[in-house]
């Protein structure tokens, strides 16, 4: 069965023996046993595959150097040549070609030897599960095709360097000519930068088919709410490139617990759950041009009430962009299935962030999102009035929670206020020197 998060991976593996653009994979299979290269002839050859056999370790050499293949299954117990003398052959004349074991034999240190010699991607005992061993040649072309995919970006990556060393050779006597050719060898820069880090936000979406386009809709999202914010270039690329990246902590996760809904994990799986973003931080260190996207990136599961992780940030403390990022990732997530095992509809989702709001949400980004999206029931109506310091009286009604810029609560919704308390929040504003409003409730305030 197909996966329905499957992407350039599975296209080049499923596609191209049906007409596809690509080449089918080419796999070679070597036993002494016709009856075993029958059934991987008829195994791999359903899956759209190019399957040769060889019957022995040296007909398996001369055909590698009559053509070029993919993957090599070997069998261990070959008389002549025993598997692990085999694929170590192949490891030494055609490093490129995955290797993988069948192994009956029962001397585990014979087995370790076909393993060191011939660094094979796995080993797979006789008598095997058919699914299982697609499977298991699935994730190795699958490996394959990313390996080739990273040699490709770094080749193009190598050129494109080349070609602007070339460029700034002759800036000065060609500055005129060259302006135009610097700036597109920029953008295609650019663009190879952008499409290599989405390549790495596919990597997770790989392993579980759930979370196909996720990271895309939350970059999307997040790139939104913070252009309603009035964030400036640098700060919007910043929140879409960490919206692209913000699960590559998770690669290193086990299925098993990426396949549960964060409400059901407990124990030891919600403490290594919770280390993702702090991996997904230490991943792009080394990147200069992601150390800002990175800090984002690892406190997008700060809460604003401090309750969050890694840190225990609290408020205005969490980078705006982390905050951003986490209203983006719970509304997506909610839809998805990744926060809880129900998937809930848009409006549910909407509705359950405008909850959050100034408790696991920053106020203003809630706001900013609720617009964008249409608006949600909140807890503010729509009667409320914005009322300057000055124009305070007592008697009036907070309709949203006073918070200072260090995210501590100042007042909760709901006080009401009196003379005193009027005073100290104009001192406040006064001391602070920012010219500050309160949303007031309408339907409540002194006449």
């Amino acid at each position: 069965m197909r996966n329905p998060g499957a992407n350039m991976t599975d296209e080049r593996i499923e596609g191209a023996a049906a007409g596809g653009g690509e080449a089918p994979w080419r796999v070679l299979c070597v036993d002494d046993e016709p009856n075993i290269l029958s059934a991987l002839r008829r195994l791999f050859r359903q899956s759209g595959y190019v399957v040769e056999v060889a019957g022995s370790g040296s007909e398996g050499l001369a055909a590698l150097e009559r053509a070029g293949f993919d993957l090599v299954i070997s069998d261990m117990r070959m008389p002549e040549m025993d598997g692990a003398q085999f694929l170590e052959q192949v490891r030494k004349r055609w490093p490129e070609t995955v290797r993988i074991l069948l192994t009956g034999y029962s001397d585990i240190g014979s087995t370790i030897e076909a393993i060191n010699k011939g660094q094979i991607f796995r080993y797979v005992s006789k008598p095997w599960d058919d699914d299982d061993l697609r499977l298991t040649v699935r994730h190795a072309l699958e490996r394959k095709a990313l390996e080739r995919e990273k040699l490709r970006l770094e080749a193009l990556t190598a050129r494109q360097n080349e070609e602007l060393r070339e460029i700034n050779a002759s800036l000065e006597r060609k500055v005129a000519e060259r302006t135009a050719e610097l700036r597109s060898a920029h953008e295609k820069l650019k663009l190879s930068f952008l499409t290599s880090i989405k390549i790495f936000a596919n990597l997770i979406e790989l392993r579980e088919g759930t979370l196909a386009g996720h990271s895309r809709r939350v970059a999307d999202l997040a790139r939104r709410i913070a252009t309603k914010m009035e964030l400036g270039p640098g700060e919007l690329q910043d929140v879409f490139l960490a919206g692209l990246l913000h699960d590559i902590g998770k690669i290193g996760l086990p299925d098993e617990l990426l396949s549960k809904p964060v409400s059901h994990m407990s124990g030891d799986d919600l403490g290594q759950y919770r280390k993702h973003p702090v991996k997904g931080e230490q991943s792009l260190m080394a990147l200069e041009e992601l150390r800002n996207a990175a800090r984002l990136l690892r406190s997008h599961h700060e809460r604003f009430d401090g309750l969050g992780y890694p840190d225990g940030l609290v408020g205005l403390a969490i980078p705006l962009g982390a905050r951003i990022l986490a209203v983006a990732n719970e509304f997506d997530g909610l839809q998805i299935g990744i926060v809880a095992p129900r998937r809930l509809s848009a409006e549910e989702a909407k509705k359950l962030i405008a909850e959050g709001r100034g408790r696991r949400f920053d106020p203003q980004v809630v706001d900013a999102f609720l617009e964008i999206m249409g608006g949600a029931e909140t807890s503010t109506p729509v009667t409320d009035l914005t009322v300057p310091v000055a124009a305070l009286k007592p008697g009036m009604v907070l309709a949203r929670d006073l918070v200072s810029r260090d995210g501590v609560l100042l007042l909760a919704a709901d006080y009401i206020l009196d003379e005193n308390l009027i005073r100290q929040i104009r001192d406040y504003a006064r001391v602070e020197g920012i010219q500050l409003s309160l949303l007031i409730r309408n339907d409540r305030r002194a006449k």
